[in-house]
Order: C-alpha cells, then sequence, then structure tokens
C-alpha cells in the first residue's frame, strides 16, 4: 500500500506493506480522506528524519472483517477516525470501535470528515451546555467553524469571530453571526444575553501563546466555562477566575476512548450505559447530522485532490489560507 507521510519538514509517498486483518478490527480499502490544516501543518513543520504518517480522518468500503465482529460487513461504507490507526492511506487496519457506518444520504467526501466532526461534538459535550444556552466560538477555522455550526443546529444562540474576513463570511453565509472584531463580539454577546456574558466560549486558536485566553474570561458569565479547543496554553489571571469562580476546560480530541489502549488498540467498547458518547459513536452522531440536513458540508468539501498529487495539494495547504479543508480522492 501507499502512505503520505511528512519527514524533514516536507511530504512524501511511502511504500508499505499490507495490513492484515485481525480480530476486532477492520481492513478498509481508502475512498476518501480529509487534511486538516492546522494539525498537519504543525506535525510537516516539526517533522525529522523518522516518518510520521498524516491524517486522521478517513472513509472506505470493508474488504475484511475481524474476528468477534458482527455489526459490521464486508462491502460496508463506512468512516473511521483516529491515528496512527487512520491517516492518509490506500488501506486502513481500524479498531472497530473508531468506525461508522455511513448512511446512504451522506456522500463520501462528507464522511470522510468524521474526525474532525467528532471533535467538534466533544468539545460542545465537554462545554456540559444546556438547550438555549449562548456561546462565542473564537478562531474559525475548519474546527471552529463547525463548532459554531453544530452549535447553532444544536439550539445554541453562537457568535463566531476571526480577524480572517474570509472565515466570518462564510460563516455569515450560514445565517450565524460572526465578527473580525473582539470588541463587536463582546458588545453583542452583551446585547445577546442582557448583559450577563457567554455560558461558555470555545478557543479554536493556534500559536501557544495568546493573550485572548486571559480576555476570554471577560466575555462569559459568573461561573461561565472557557473549553480549550486549539493548540494554546491556558494561561489566566486568578483574580478574574476567582470572582467569576470559572471551569476552565480542555477538549481532548474526539471523545471518551481517545488515547486508551483498551478502547482503541483492543477494540473494547465501553459500556453504552456508562459511556454514552465514545469518540466512535461521535462519528456516528455527525453523521446524522449531515444526514438529517442539520450540517452543510459544501464549504469543506470544495477541494478535491487526486491522492498522487500529494506534493501539490500539500504545496497549497501551506499557501492558502481560505480553504477550510481539502479532501483526497483515491479513487482516481
Amino acid at each position: 500500500m501507499k502512505k503520505i507521510v511528512a519527514m524533514n519538514g516536507e511530504v512524501a509517498l511511502q511504500e508499505t506493506d499490507d495490513p492484515n486483518v485481525k480480530e476486532g478490527y477492520l481492513l478498509i480499502k481508502t475512498l476518501y480522506s480529509a487534511i486538516s490544516p492546522g494539525t498537519e501543518k504543525l506535525v510537516i513543520r516539526s517533522s525529522k528524519s523518522t516518518p510520521i504518517d498524516l491524517g486522521y480522518s478517513a472513509m472506505g468500503i470493508v474488504e475484511e472483517v475481524g474476528n468477534g465482529i458482527s455489526h459490521f460487513a464486508k462491502g460496508d461504507m463506512v468512516a473511521c477516525y483516529g491515528a496512527p490507526y487512520v491517516g492518509h492511506r490506500t488501506k486502513l487496519l481500524v479498531p472497530v470501535t473508531m468506525c461508522a457506518r455511513i448512511p446512504e444520504s451522506v456522500s463520501y467526501q462528507e464522511a470522510a470528515l468524521g474526525g474532525i466532526g467528532a471533535i467538534a461534538i466533544h468539545a460542545l459535550r465537554t462545554g456540559k451546555l444546556q438547550f438555549g444556552e449562548t456561546i462565542a466560538v473564537v478562531g474559525l477555522g475548519p474546527l471552529g467553524k463547525l463548532i459554531a455550526m453544530i452549535g447553532e443546529a444544536a439550539g445554541y444562540e453562537v457568535i463566531g469571530c476571526d480577524i480572517d474576513r474570509n472565515r466570518v463570511d462564510q460563516l455569515l453565509e450560514h445565517r450565524i453571526l460572526a465578527t473580525t472584531s473582539i470588541e463587536e463580539m463582546h458588545t453583542q454577546l452583551q446585547v445577546m444575553t442582557d448583559g450577563n456574558g457567554a455560558d461558555a466560549v470555545f478557543l479554536c486558536l493556534g500559536g501557544k501563546q495568546s493573550p485572548l485566553t486571559a480576555h476570554s474570561l471577560e466575555w462569559i458569565r459568573d461561573r461561565g466555562k472557557i473549553v480549550i479547543v486549539g493548540d494554546v496554553e491556558p494561561h489566566f489571571p486568578r483574580t478574574l477566575m476567582f470572582q467569576k469562580e470559572a471551569e476552565i476546560l480542555i477538549s481532548r480530541a474526539g471523545g471518551p476512548g481517545r488515547y486508551d489502549d483498551t478502547y482503541e488498540k483492543k477494540a473494547i467498547d465501553y459500556p453504552y450505559g456508562y459511556v454514552r458518547w465514545t469518540e466512535g459513536r461521535n462519528v456516528k452522531a455527525y453523521l446524522r447530522l449531515v444526514e438529517k440536513g442539520k450540517l452543510n458540508m459544501s464549504s469543506f468539501t470544495k477541494e478535491i485532490r487526486a491522492f498522487h498529487d500529494v506534493q501539490a495539494t500539500f504545496q497549497d495547504v501551506f499557501q492558502a489560507s481560505d480553504v477550510l479543508t481539502y479532501i483526497i480522492d483515491y479513487t482516481k
């Protein structure tokens, strides 16, 4: 099989042996995978001489089903999520706990975004929100935009903010309030909440150090929440945290099960009654939102590139700031 790797600050195609199916796993022929620009640029820039597999969200057709699996069959179309099992590879060997069957009305390109969808859904769940509450999403890259869209679909009052005018305009096209100005967002939040502040702020930022982490405490209500989704350090002034008794929360990837060898490597699911929303169930929840027409993912699927055009595709990833994601097509 072939795969896309990062090495010495660049990307390359590598040839490797096909994986063999094993108990609790699905062997999948990849049809489409999604590039997460922020995450993958970070990996590429930091890569050294040891190759690192890129990607974490994909879909394909089941070629073989491992022992112990009864709810998937050969020929099923599935979305799957989570490195190192999922990547930009022609064949994927994925724990069944990290896969979800694709509804017929969901396009393959939309399904390839299941991993990003699961991360966005888990971020909202981390906020422990109730219907009708108000949220601010700061940073409208692919993850921030999807959090805002899912929040709107779930019945929250949403406002987004980003310094990039194109990203703001893209969110406005979905009839979701957005602005390029932090000051305007703060003013709008006061209007939306009768002066109380947002119930939760989602920080979907990169760059580690950001002054907005401290400022975010000014935007929330008394006992409000800050949910860190992006790659920022949690530096908050204690005085304002104390005054508001604020909750600082960190959202870890796609949900319960992520980075747990029992759930992932051993493909042992958590009991449904005890852990309602695992990373695999969050992928399924994303697919359901798309199936029901609650999410319009057209802005995420505009750029479809052939697998063999890897060099040109990743050059564009580094150069184009107005593209949310790139979808890699393995069928050409």
